[in-house]
């Protein structure tokens, strides 16, 4: 049986922290008119902030009244507290960054950038995506879904793509602490193993766009057994979402530029790292004892010298 998501478990806030994340968030889950305020206030967040909801309805195409919906949407009662939000967070950022943040962040890697230029530029996407992540992400879910995986008989964690460099990094990190995970890359043997899962074991799948049908269906799979299913997405509203108990947001933004694919994969990293800390703390006796059987293990493989590894730790994480 596949377990419907409820409000409750998508990480997200109605906070102005992280607001301009949220609604490059919604992109692709909002009507037509709504869309073209969602872009309207992406492309000028400070323009926004300044207008009257007159204004934006002019320069996005739409009405007063769809900027209404566009404001309870995101959970605001209106625009006044819409305006408030996107004028605390863009302050927020020129203050720290300069005023070309939200400008520069945008603004795709040319051929003939200078490095400092592009190493400025996939720094400022790294950082905002995972500040928009940290924002708007629900520790308490984190915590259910920590909650899940530790009393699991079975953890299977599924992520295609570049998705799969995220959930091979988990399945090290479950693994050495001593959580019976497996990883799924490939969708035959995904399905295979899904169809063996039942009550008490979990399912994790990692999708950035929500979309990935093979993510997708694997997750779908393993809920139908009985399964406690999580997903880890970029979009609540997606596909993957609705065939989850439990899922977690990590942030991105609406450009396409490679800084913004390798910010979107580090914002899911820092999900599954926090996800990892939350088992490992919810089953500390065990996490310590494999601990040092591994270093153990590993022990005679070390040289010593300044980069050695101390009595009892775990290097190459």
């Amino acid at each position: 049986m596949t377990h419907p998501s409820t409000p409750a478990d998508v990480a997200s806030t109605t906070s102005s922290a992280g607001v301009l994340g949220r609604i490059a968030q919604l992109d692709g889950s909002l009507s037509e008119a709504l869309t073209r305020v969602a872009a309207q206030v992406l492309a000028d967040p400070g323009a926004a902030a300044r207008s009257t909801i007159v204004e934006l309805a002019e320069r996005s195409g739409t009405s007063p009244a769809s900027i209404t919906r566009f404001c309870r949407t995101l959970g605001f009662d209106g625009y006044a507290a819409l305006r408030v939000a996107i004028a605390t967070e863009t302050g927020r950022a020129e203050a720290q960054h300069g005023m070309g943040w939200h400008t520069d962040i945008g603004r795709p890697i040319r051929p003939d950038d200078p490095l400092d230029r592009v190493l400025g530029h996939v720094l400022n996407a790294e950082l905002a995506a995972l500040q928009d992540t940290a924002q708007q992400l629900d520790v308490s879910v984190v915590a259910r879904a920590a909650r899940a995986i530790t009393d699991a008989r079975r953890v299977d964690l599924y992520g295609v793509g570049g998705s799969a460099l995220v959930v091979g990094d988990l399945h090290m990190s479950l693994h050495r602490i001593g959580v019976p995970a497996w990883v799924w890359n490939e969708v035959h043997g995904a399905l295979a193993s899904a169809a063996l899962l039942g009550e008490g074991d979990v399912a994790v799948g990692f999708s950035h766009s929500g979309a990935t049908v093979e993510t997708v269906e694997m997750l779908a799979e393993a809920g139908s057994c009985g399964a406690l299913t999580i997903a880890v997405t970029s979009f609540p509203g997606s596909h993957i979402a609705e065939v989850a108990d439990i899922v977690l947001t990590s942030a991105t933004r609406a450009n396409t530029s490679q800084a913004d694919v390798m910010a979107a994969r580090h914002s899911q990293m820092l999900v599954a790292e926090l996800l990892y800390l939350a088992v490992a703390q919810r089953s500390f006796p065990r996490t310590v004892s494999s601990f040092q059987t591994t270093a153990q293990a590993v022990a005679g493989h070390r040289r010593a010298g300044p980069g050695a590894t101390p009595p009892g730790a775990f290097a190459d994480v």
